[in-house]
């Protein structure tokens, strides 16, 4: 209970939310496992929809629960339908890679988590459970393993995601200290295999190219933080830890794991402008625009890209960061590069497929 969020901080994180001049509002509880402090899940749920009755109040709010799904109940599960609430898990992939990621009193948990997906797709539906995968060192070796064991487990599409060079991630080297031209090894042996599949009838998509697609084969931006210019951070995501601490991103709270506090903008009890408009949001707004920073103003892939000051600080210990040696450039780069020599291959239904992930999300 030492990390569990208390009812007063609840209490001021909602009227923030209120505040907050976007009409359209994700709310998103993450642990740790919060299903352990289901009442106060519960609480929050109902408070805001209390709150969102008021009609100079009234926003579209989004709900998401992040949970291993291993003490998922029935009570739980009708509440999240009541309430329309999705739930988004962690599966790295097959039984021996998830079970040597993540272990859940001493065991393996791929067969908690297979259960609790199963159990929650029952009562939701199919489209209302998602799951994300780490890349650990391990996983490297198994691209089409794991996006197979994802299409076995009923998924169209997987996220092959590095891992975050952040927290608690950055304590463990042996499972997850690898280089970026290693995970671009992975992407773009997964990514050719995805799009074998499709080719072959198969409904896959990988949800990274997908995300970066809609900016380059459509006029439309992205809500994706990590690539947007200005940076989104802040501005389109805002954490509130279990302590009362408000965070510029989650990225920004994993920091604060290892006593790293750069990227705390205040208490939850401080007034929304001291927190949201402070001299510590405006040190992180100004890193975040690429086309005022060196390396990225000349970029042919600027209109693409974006700008990530969590990552440049936690890497090179600079907000702004150095282009050259930067693990976000290296790794967006080659992609954008990839992506364009696929569509520049002259293989007639890669555009289409392409366009098909695009338009389906």
């Amino acid at each position: 209970m030492d990390f569990d969020i208390s009812y007063q901080d609840i209490d001021a994180g909602i009227e923030h939310i209120f505040k907050s001049a976007s009409e359209d509002i994700t709310v998103e509880f993450q642990g740790g496992e919060p299903l352990l402090a289901f009442e106060k899940v519960r609480y929050t749920v109902e408070r805001i929809l209390e709150q969102n009755e008021v009609p100079e109040f009234r926003k579209h709010i989004q709900f998401v629960i992040c949970s291993n799904l291993t003490v998922i109940d029935e009570q739980i599960l009708s509440f999240c339908k009541t309430h329309e609430i999705l739930l988004s898990t962690s599966l790295d992939g097959p039984a021996f890679i998830h079970n040597s990621n993540r272990f859940k009193n001493g065991s393996g948990s791929y067969e908690s988590v297979i259960e609790g997906i199963s159990r929650a797709r029952s009562v939701l539906g199919n489209d209302r459970v998602s799951a994300l995968m780490t890349t650990s060192t391990l996983s490297l070796k198994y691209p089409k393993v794991i996006i197979d064991s994802y299409l076995e487990n009923g998924f169209h599409s997987i996220f092959l995601r590095p891992v975050s060079p952040y927290g608690f991630a950055v304590k463990n080297k042996k499972k997850n200290a690898y280089h970026t031209d290693e995970f671009l090894k992975f992407y773009k042996e997964g990514l050719e295999y995805i799009l074998e599949l499709n080719k072959g009838g198969i409904s896959i998509r990988e949800d990274y190219t997908t995300i970066l697609l809609q900016k380059l084969l459509t006029p439309f931006a992205t809500n994706y933080v990590d690539l947007q210019s200005p940076t989104g951070l802040v501005s389109n995501v805002v954490v509130f830890n279990y302590d009362g601490f408000v965070y510029a991103s989650d990225e920004a709270r994993m920091l604060a794991e290892i006593k790293d506090y750069t990227f705390r903008l205040g208490h939850v009890s401080e007034p929304y402008e001291d927190l949201f408009f402070g001299k510590k949001v405006q040190q992180i707004l100004n890193a975040g625009v690429a086309e005022s920073l060196a390396g990225c103003s000349e970029c042919a892939f600027l209109a693409y890209c974006g700008t990530d000051p969590v990552l440049n600080y936690a890497t090179q210990n600079d907000m702004q960061g150095h282009r050259a040696s930067s693990i976000f450039c290296k790794k967006n780069m080659e992609i954008f590069k990839h992506l364009f020599r696929i569509l520049d291959s002259g293989v007639p239904e890669i555009e289409s497929i392409f366009r098909s992930w695009v338009y389906q999300k």
